[in-house]
């Protein structure tokens, strides 16, 4: 099995991606809690049939460290250099939370060449509240509930991206998902967040011609990303659906593996 490790020389410096398996590309972009190694289920799951592509987003190491952070804004040039450096003539994207704002930017900017899209836990760069089909009242209202829960989960030392029932459930797999943020080492996580609000603006009817098929998952028991905004994206996308794991958090990649996986593999293998 082809097995790359690597690192493309960008503007910023290197930044660090792993190519894992053979087939078409299956590109991966992890959230702020992560990187490359977020996506070790996936990889081994995917590989046997698909070239699978991991990145550390720049600013995360292996990739290298930018001075005062980066800026979100620039991650999708780097996924489209890369993208170019293996010559790559078409993609399967997916990407977490934070990797929603690469894996999104990159469909909209080069949809001929993505074969489908999957946005877990996330929006991307779509201003969420804009998205809730209440005007705002049913987001307002899980914001605060969510922060409440989150700040409860903190005081006992549960990582909100993985919640409090998952840590009871598999407490393994959440010092493994400490472990890997905290490879991170001193980034400003909180300045990154703030570029994350600052850069997400779109609307959807910015994308009321977006024919990039897209599938959204999401936890129910999600206190970063609400689900419920999911399946009201998916309405509104020409070619979008949703997809819900009521009982995972805000990382069902990382969670619920196997279902995860399942949803995905039968998605891609309707847009091959």
């Amino acid at each position: 099995m082809q097995r790359i490790v690597d690192k493309l020389p960008r503007p910023f410096g290197r930044l660090h991606y792993e190519v894992t398996g053979s087939g078409p590309a299956l590109l991966f972009a992890h959230g702020l809690g992560g990187n490359q190694l977020s996506w070790w289920q996936q990889v081994a799951h995917f590989a046997p049939h698909y070239t699978c592509i991991a990145i550390a987003h720049r600013g995360f190491a292996p990739s290298d460290a930018i001075p005062n952070g980066p800026d979100p804004a620039d991650y999708v040039d780097d996924l489209a250099a890369l993208i170019d450096h293996l010559k790559l003539p078409d993609v399967r994207l997916v990407g977490q939370s934070m990797g929603g704002w690469t894996m999104l930017e990159y469909a909209i900017g080069h949809p001929s060449r993505v074969k489908a899209l999957v946005l877990s836990s996330t929006s991307g760069t779509l201003d969420r509240r804009s998205c809730d089909p209440s005007g705002g009242k049913d987001y307002d209202a899980w914001s605060a509930k969510a922060e409440a829960t989150t700040n409860a989960g903190a005081a006992e030392g549960i990582h909100p991206a993985m919640g409090a029932r998952a840590a009871e459930r598999d407490p393994a797999l959440h010092l493994l998902y400490r472990s890997i943020d905290e490879m991170a080492g001193l980034l400003d996580k909180e300045r990154l967040r703030a570029g994350l609000r600052r850069t997400a603006t779109r609307t959807l009817a910015e994308l009321a011609d977006f024919r990039v098929p897209t599938l959204l998952i999401a936890g129910g028991e999600d206190v970063v990303f609400p689900a419920f905004l999911a399946s009201a994206i998916a309405a509104r996308l020409p070619c979008g659906t949703a997809q819900l794991i009521p009982d995972a958090g805000h990382s069902p990649y990382f969670e619920q593996a196997a279902t995860f996986n399942r949803l995905v593999e039968a998605f891609l293998a309707l847009h091959r």
